[in-house]
């Protein structure tokens, strides 16, 4: 053992006989993922466009969720709470994607794409606020409703509406200048 933790890094009072024992907040984590974990591999899927990274990103969150679990104060919020953590998750992907220059096969390359015109799309999409990112990816990439959004959320129905159009022409206006 180091640090008070086993080399697994579980906490010793965590454990019985060498078996580890989950508390409470981590039986609500599995039972309440068991209710979202389609939802939130859809969103990556949407949002990675990429089956495996999508089950990456899920995989980490699922992780990450794991050791904070304790840090949630009202399982009520769980949904809100992951996906804030996947979708997190998600942005810092897309950021690895933008530093990741990919040579494509001739066979592949068969269009050319205005490349500036997607970067400052991406960039007028960075520059929101990551409520504002959420919910337009959560729309666009990812086919939710403003009600499910708002459900997801814990949001009125109506804000994540008003949201979502702000967000459009903050961004129309970033990309018209």
């Amino acid at each position: 053992m180091r640090g008070g933790k086993a080399a697994d890094g579980t906490p010793p009072e965590h454990k019985k006989n060498g078996v580890i024992i989950w508390s409470e907040m981590q039986k609500i984590l599995f039972k309440k993922y068991e209710k979202v974990y389609q939802d939130m591999f859809r969103f990556a899927l949407y949002t990675l466009k990429n089956r495996h990274e999508a089950e990456d990103v899920v995989s980490e969150t699922v992780l990450d969720a794991w050791k904070g679990i304790e840090g949630l104060k009202d399982e009520n919020a769980f949904r809100a709470w992951i996906f804030r953590i996947l979708a997190n998750k998600c942005r810092q992907k897309l950021k690895s994607y933008l530093n990741r220059a990919v040579e494509l096969p001739a066979d592949l390359a068969w269009r050319e794409r205005d490349t500036s015109e997607d970067m400052d799309v991406r960039a007028a999409f960075y520059k929101l606020n990551d409520e504002e990112r959420l919910i337009l990816s959560s729309s666009l990439f990812g086919g939710y409703t403003g009600k499910e959004i708002a459900s997801m959320l814990e949001m009125n129905e109506n804000t994540v509406r008003s949201l979502k159009s702000r967000a459009l022409k903050k961004m129309e206006q970033m990309l018209s200048e």
